[in-house]
């Protein structure tokens, strides 16, 4: 296609589609217009030919080209003495071979001046070069362009006449960018945020309707211009500017996020005297949170205020994750609760643990809740209301803090300091993940990596199929306690009160330098960071503090309310960082009892000490995991040891 365009009678470029664009003629916006002056028209032509105006055609229509073949012979003044000769040399000529008659001509030109060469290439430029576009069936034609990107739309438009009408009554800027929303998580989520999607993936009528009434038509004209070329030009127009304030917000949120410069709202939980917010869960609706006054809250995205608490554990709810039918939340009461995500009804209460429920995570009719008991339980969900154990695996040798699994593994961490990875379909042992030296007190699993945030300040990044530490992040000054990651970013939140994002491709490369892997240190809570969740726009996060903060990266609309904002900042990380220094309180002992905070129920020490195990403890943990392949798992209706989250494995 990019070959094709520059075949033609002059050498389309591309260009940068927002650098060059002027005001569109229907006036002033907000948004540059991609409608270009001639003199910014970029356009190369061959032979010298001057350049044409915007509205004329920039490569001439076929039968313009064929213009000249159509003069009689009279007009051209030949002797008739001349064209009695050449009737006779072409007679002549029409019984060669096709070879033969390409070697004659050859040999013709070989004879010829310089100046005729030129004359002779002036006459088969429009032949070789013909407009292949307005030679197809409209459409097809529109068929051929709607595989352009944006750049090369832009320039197919200035080809010709011919060209642009094929654009713009195909609605080929229109098809463009539902195309992209239909393929990016990005633009579907600015479309969406911004309100956009009420232009796309709708009939031409209703296109014509919503087009001119976002113009400022009024009724009649809307209904007088439908079906006309000056409707289909207008949403053309409107189209092809939509395009460029799509794209606009995408660079700035490219650009927020690498500079930190976010609008953060603040939701208070006012839940004294048990403050904490342990885990947390959200849409574009609502926020959903587990609190350690033993309630949910439902929280509004668009006032932040409480829609509804649910009420029925009887102790902090540590872990919940909600899908469009349920809410299954954990607490330290032992219990799995399952409740109505519309009506907040409690449908069910599983009673398997004996300790506290640390974790749990549940997709496709499968759960999987781990526990300060050391053990893990798989749950088949059959119903909200029936929900059965289907095993129980055991082989951590401290409370298990986290899982998470797909079709494939699950895995799961522990205070023992390592990762444990069983198959999914068996609950068969598979591997053991070595290497933090203390605690581990999240992860994170998707296709072959696992991230995971420890005791020991650190991040460890593994590929699960080999078991292999691909990379040690550092830069937390304390425990790492809860971790979320895409396909471009890592994001952390630590009992240090800050939350940091990082690079995952820069943490992938082997030769990154370890300075430029780190984006950015958000520091707004006074408090442990327990939990936070992350998308494309946005980080939401609960802490110790009481808060839930909504970190939004993408610049709000001028005039649209942003709920309760906070403020808007550009950070500055070193008085920052002594604000929340002196508001963190400080490092708890790995060993601090239950009384002292729920949270510590997550086993985030689980080796006391802070020293890395020695070669003899780390041969004993090996040895153990061997065992562990033939007794790792004991059958449902078997009780689970209740031992202290923080004991120390065994040498």
């Amino acid at each position: 296609m990019l070959a094709a365009l520059h075949s033609l009678g002059g050498n389309v470029v591309p260009f940068d589609l927002f650098n060059v664009m002027s005001s569109d003629r229907s006036g002033t916006s907000e948004y540059p217009s991609p409608i270009m002056t001639t003199k910014e028209l970029p356009v190369c032509y061959a032979n010298g030919d001057r350049p044409m105006g915007r509205e004329e055609a920039l490569g001439e229509s076929t039968t313009d080209m064929f213009a000249d073949l159509s003069l009689t012979e009279n007009e051209k003044g030949l002797s008739e003495k001349y064209l009695k000769e050449r009737q006779v040399a072409i007679d002549r000529f029409s019984g060669w071979t096709e070879q033969d008659q390409v070697d004659f001509v050859k040999v013709l030109i070989r004879h010829m001046c310089h100046d005729q060469h030129g004359q002779i290439d002036a006459f088969l430029k429009p032949i070789l070069q013909r407009d292949f576009i307005s030679l197809l069936p409209e459409r097809l034609a529109r068929y051929v362009l709607s595989y352009l990107d944006a750049r090369w739309l832009l320039s197919s438009e200035m080809v010709s006449r011919s060209w642009r009408r094929v654009i713009a009554h195909g609605k080929l800027w229109r098809r463009l960018i539902e195309r992209s929303v239909a393929t990016d998580a990005v633009w579907k989520g600015i479309v969406e945020k911004r309100g956009w999607q009420k232009f796309l993936f709708i009939s031409k009528e209703c296109a014509h309707t919503l087009v001119h009434h976002e113009l400022g038509y009024d009724r009649a004209a809307i209904e007088r211009l439908r079906g006309s070329v000056e409707s289909l030009e207008t949403q053309h127009h409107f189209y092809r500017n939509l395009y460029p304030r799509i794209y606009k917000d995408i660079e700035s949120l490219k650009s927020n996020w690498h500079n930190g410069r976010h609008v953060l709202s603040r939701i208070t939980c006012h839940s004294e005297p048990s403050r904490g917010v342990y885990c947390l869960q959200y849409d574009d609706e609502k926020i959903i949170s587990g609190l350690r006054d033993h309630t949910i809250k439902i929280w509004q995205r668009d006032t932040l205020q409480c829609s509804q608490t649910l009420r029925g554990h009887t102790g902090s709810v540590l872990c919940l994750q909600y899908d469009d039918r349920v809410i299954i939340s954990g607490s330290s009461d032992t219990t799995v609760r399952v409740w109505d995500v519309h009506t907040g009804e409690l449908l069910h209460t599983l009673l398997h643990h004996v300790e506290a429920v640390l974790h749990l995570r549940f997709q496709n009719g499968i759960m999987v809740t781990c526990s300060k008991d050391r053990s893990i339980a798989v749950w088949d969900m059959v119903s909200p209301r029936e929900i059965n154990v289907r095993r129980v695996l055991v082989a951590h040798r401290a409370a298990v803090n986290v899982v998470d699994f797909d079709n494939k593994y699950i895995v799961s961490a522990s205070g023992d300091r390592t990762i444990k990875v069983w198959s999914t379909d068996s609950c068969e042992f598979v591997r053991t993940l070595i290497g933090h030296r203390r605690g581990i007190a999240c992860l994170q699993y998707h296709d072959r990596l696992v991230v995971s945030g420890s005791s020991d300040n650190t991040i460890r990044l593994w590929d699960i199929e080999i078991g292999t530490c691909l990379k040690i992040l550092e830069g937390h000054e304390q425990l790492v306690r809860c971790i979320r990651f895409d396909s471009k970013r890592i994001v952390s939140g630590a009992y240090d009160g800050r939350i940091k994002v990082w690079d995952l491709q820069a943490a992938l490369n082997p030769r990154c330098p370890p300075e430029s892997i780190c984006l950015l240190t958000l520091m707004e809570h006074t408090g442990r960071v327990f939990r936070l969740q992350f998308d494309e726009f946005q980080i939401v996060s609960s802490s110790h503090d009481d808060t839930i903060l909504i970190w939004d990266f993408l610049d709000p609309r001028p005039g649209v309310p942003l709920g309760q904002v906070d403020q808007s900042v550009n950070l500055n990380p070193q008085p920052l960082a002594a604000m929340a220094a002196a508001a963190v309180p400080a490092p708890a002992n790995d060993n601090a009892s239950d009384n002292e905070e729920d949270d510590m129920e997550f086993a985030a020490a689980g080796g006391g000490g802070g020293n890395a195990p020695d070669r003899a403890e780390r041969n004993a943990a090996v040895d153990d995991e061997r065992a562990e392949r033939h007794v790792g798992m004991r059958n449902a209706n078997s009780g689970a040891e209740g031992n202290n989250f923080d004991q120390q494995p065994n040498a």
